[in-house]
């Protein structure tokens, strides 16, 4: 099993008043390292309209690369507005990750939108930044991947890398919507894309780690890296007839030789809820985002209410084998 060392929280919406755009929630944390620091991108939330409805934006926060547990910077607005109405993404990004491509940043992103059956459906979208990542501009106001006939709802969850001279793409797509008392829940599965452009997409069509915790799971954040000659991944997943259960989300682990076929073994993920009933993560642990940096290996991950507080950070003792 692998061991990580919790640091505390990093971030926190409810320390910073005054932001409208910016009241509650950090969640789906996703890293880009510069020299003097570690830019944070995460999904917030102004308060609700009169309706009661939410929208959610992505902006960022900056790390002190010394000590990551100092924020020296928080974004002055949104990275990217709202998507046109009607648009895939006209209410919402939701998760973000970035790479840099050339010169550019590029950002991967889910765009939701509001539906009458169910709550939301969602697509992914690009776009990209040539000022160093604070701010982007859609490629088009479409989705990159949409939801087709044989993936149909909820295309989510990207998070893009590159290995080999390729890009890989890993997603969730919805497999069916589940009604639970009364409410929709939707159960979603980790797949896979490949790239050679970064725009152009072959799916796998293909769920890629099997179901452990309940035959209508839902795992989302699919975080993978390269570590000592095979690659690994963390891994956020919830059963949604128990969804509304604050205990309900965990961290899944699972490895792989050739990105397209995983062993799942969760047994050695090394992290779970804090047993202190003050902490921040006492009820949940969720939506991992592991990095390498000065050669150490870090976990961001979301705490109790799926990231409403903010997210903390944990440090890898020891090596992934």
């Amino acid at each position: 099993m692998f061991q990580w060392k919790k640091l505390g929280k990093v971030f926190d919406p409810s320390d910073h008043k005054g932001i409208p755009w910016l009241d509650e929630y950090a969640q789906a944390p996703a890293t880009l390292i510069f020299d003097d620091f570690v830019r944070v991108y995460f999904s917030c939330r102004p308060p609700r309209d009169e309706n009661g409805q939410f929208v959610s934006y992505t902006a960022y926060v900056d790390l002190d690369r010394k000590d990551l547990t100092q924020v020296v910077n928080i974004a002055k607005q949104p990275i990217l507005d709202l998507g046109k109405k009607g648009c895939f993404d006209e209410f919402g990004t939701y998760p973000t990750s970035v790479i840099p491509i050339g010169n550019e940043i590029w950002a991967y992103y889910a765009g939701w939108t509001r539906c009458v059956s169910v709550p939301f459906n969602v697509g992914i979208g690009v776009a990209k930044s040539t000022d160093g990542g604070e701010t982007f501009q859609r490629l088009g106001d479409g989705p990159l991947l949409p939801y087709t006939p044989t993936e149909p709802f909820t295309i989510s969850g990207p998070k893009i890398r590159r290995f080999n001279d390729k890009y890989y793409l890993f997603y969730v797509a919805g497999n069916t919507w589940l009604k639970i008392e009364g409410r929709s829940e939707i159960s979603h599965r980790i797949r896979v894309a490949t790239s050679e452009d970064g725009l152009t997409w072959t799916r796998h069509n293909q769920d890629i780690i099997s179901n452990s915790w309940d035959e209508h799971e839902s795992q989302a954040s699919p975080d993978v890296f390269y570590a000592n000659g095979k690659y690994h991944m963390f891994f956020c997943g919830w059963v949604p007839k128990n969804f509304r259960e604050t205990k309900n989300r965990q961290i899944g682990y699972a490895s792989s030789i050739d990105l397209l076929h995983w062993k799942r073994d969760d047994s050695k993920a090394g992290i779970t809820i804090s047993n202190d009933p003050e902490a921040f993560d006492n009820e949940m642990v969720a939506y991992p985002h592991v990095f390498e940096l000065d050669g150490k290996t870090y976990m961001l991950y979301l705490g109790n209410a799926v990231g409403r507080y903010g997210f903390g950070l944990a440090e890898l003792e020891g090596e992934l084998k």
